[in-house]
């Protein structure tokens, strides 16, 4: 006599209670198959618990153990209907979602926005804080377990996990099964700790995220054993590596969501969904300024690049920080000019910088972080200093008398306006303003209109009060240099006039005047005819600099009132 196929069996175990119609598919843990729930007429999944496992947990116990999922009321939470034993056959009910998985969605879009892999996210992160706030665990987290209803992701299997290990006990460990998907499992469930806290489903959570960001999980292996080898032992690619559009706060969490020590992670999912909508949020990379004043610096030299964190000096009372070297490639070197040669992205993640790469002129990206670097192409012939937009995607360029924008990633160019002077910055409100002909005229470019508004620009002299002793360059009364920039209205930096970067605190901006200066470092390259110092400073006072001459410059002349000229 034939044995009769599982649907037959369960049909015939749960007659009168569900009716099962065929199934949906197969997971580590359990079988799914779409049911009808008689009693309440609706569509349910129905998931049955694998021989090999239910042998092992035994029915008394697991069906104790998730009891207490059936508690969970979350909006992100798949709910259990009921469970049960019938013919040997260990069940629990779920409702039955129409649409997809995460994994589905993956595997058909390969990647996902950034904006729409944080939201996903965030919603699994509240899900797991209302469950870790209650003692449940999920241990499973992965992108088959979540669904996605009405474009709304919900956590299936809650508790699920917990159930099959504490029913399991020792005799899982010795049967040889494991509980939890090896691409997503944490470094304390690969390596069999018996105690798993919240941070393991963290863990699992950032292993997600990083996957619907870069298109695969941080370890990849032909074999189960190789992906948990790589995950006890291995160092995962920064997401900003394989995809460099990913917002460093982001990277930021992943890389704490991936620590290999539970303690180095989120202390709960809520503190990983604030890091994830924090735009200054940063781990694991050198340290950036703090209220306290504290900066870190890049210096970028035509060869090598070098990573350091220097202190404000006197302004911050920090001790200055050591320097970490970034090589940019020998085939590649910066191509200086008259103005600012390079800029700094708003995160501080990478440079766009112009070069001539085989005979070519045009524009190069290059990382902070890892050294990475790549020619932009769709820039072609760039000839000005480049300039990013706000939000670090799109660059913009000279060619000729021509403005143009193209994505960071590269791609076609898009003309946005005439101009005879390449230099200038990217507002904040999305328009570009540069100083035209020799700072004659100000033009605003709007990029996505791509028209221009021309300002004639006013030319005006007004010396800084100085309050202090001295300046620290050989005057008590003013400041005297070269490419004064304001930063966060807190601060001014300058090139001196022996070619040191210097700072003084902005105590009042109208009328304009500030605290004594202090060296920040000396070597500075500054280039000829404009005074420009190759240095940029981010939003989050990052500054990438070029040690390098200080080319001299014209005269400083001061012309009183009176009209009297005194060099």
């Amino acid at each position: 006599m034939s044995t009769p196929d599982p649907i037959t069996r369960l049909n015939a175990a749960l007659s009168g209670r569900y009716r099962v119609d065929s199934e949906l598919g197969e997971g580590g843990m359990a079988t799914v198959y779409l049911a009808d729930d008689l009693k309440h007429e609706r569509r349910v999944a129905l998931k049955v618990l694998k021989p090999e496992l239910a042998a092992v947990v035994g029915a008394e116990r697991f069906l104790a153990e998730i009891k207490t999922t059936a508690n969970l009321q979350h909006p992100h939470i798949l709910p259990l209907f009921d469970s049960g034993e019938a013919d040997s056959f260990l069940f629990y009910v779920m409702p039955y979602v129409e649409g997809e998985t995460l994994r589905d969605r993956i595997d058909r879009e390969k990647q996902l926005s950034v904006d729409e892999a944080v939201r996903i996210t965030a919603a699994v992160s509240s899900a797991l804080q209302h469950a870790h706030e209650r003692g449940v665990i999920h241990r499973d987290i992965k992108p088959a377990n979540i669904l996605l209803q009405g474009g709304q992701p919900v956590v299936a299997d809650f508790g699920i996990a917990l159930a099959v290990s504490a029913g399991g006990g020792n005799r899982l460990t010795e049967t040889g099964l494991s509980v939890g998907t090896p691409y997503y499992m944490s470094p304390e469930q690969a390596t069999g700790e018996s105690t798993i806290g919240p941070q393991s489903d963290l863990y699992a959570l950032s292993c997600v995220l990083y996957e619907m960001l870069v298109g695969a999980p941080p370890y990849v292996g032909s074999t189960a054993q190789a992906v948990l080898g790589q995950i006890i032992a291995g160092s995962a690619k920064p997401a900003t590596q394989l995809r460099p559009t990913v917002p460093a706060n982001v990277d930021s969490a992943l890389r704490k969501g991936l620590e290999k020590v539970p303690a180095d992670r989120f202390a709960s999912a809520e503190a990983f969904s604030r890091a994830l909508e924090d735009a200054n949020f940063r781990y694991g990379v050198p340290a950036v300024r703090e209220d306290s004043g504290r900066w870190r610096m890049v210096a970028a030299a035509s060869i090598a690049v070098t990573l350091s964190t220097l202190a404000w000096a006197t302004l911050g009372q920090q001790e200055a920080r050591p320097f970490f070297d970034v090589g940019l490639p020998f085939d590649a070197p910066i191509d200086f000019r008259a103005r600012l040669a390079f800029d700094l992205s708003p995160d501080a993640s990478f440079i766009v910088y112009e070069t001539s790469i085989d005979g070519t002129q045009m524009l190069r990206y290059h990382s902070l972080r890892d050294g990475e670097g790549r020619a932009i192409q769709g820039t072609e012939g760039a000839s000005g200093g480049p300039r990013l937009s706000p939000d670090g995607r799109t660059v913009a360029f000279v060619v000729g008398a021509e403005m143009f924008t193209v994505p960071i990633e590269g791609g076609r160019r898009t003309k946005v306006a005439n101009v005879s002077d390449p230099y200038g910055v990217w507002l904040d409100d999305g328009r570009i303003m540069i100083a035209d002909e020799d700072g004659r005229i100000l033009k605003f470019i709007d990029p996505i209109q791509q028209s221009t508004q021309e300002i004639p620009s006013v030319d005006a002299w007004e010396p800084v009060r100085v309050e202090g002793p001295a300046s620290g360059d050989g005057a008590s009364s003013m400041l005297r240099g070269a490419d004064f920039r304001i930063i966060d209205e807190d601060y001014l930096v300058y090139v001196s006039v022996d070619g040191a970067l210097r700072g003084t605190r902005i105590r009042s901006l109208d009328p304009f005047v500030v605290g004594s200066s202090v060296p920040l470092f000396s070597g500075l390259r500054r280039e000829s005819y404009t005074g420009t110092g190759q240095y940029d400073v981010s939003e989050d006072g990052t500054l990438v600099y070029v040690d390098g001459g200080n080319a001299e410059v014209g005269r400083f002349v001061q012309v009183p009132g009176q009209g009297d000229r005194v060099a």
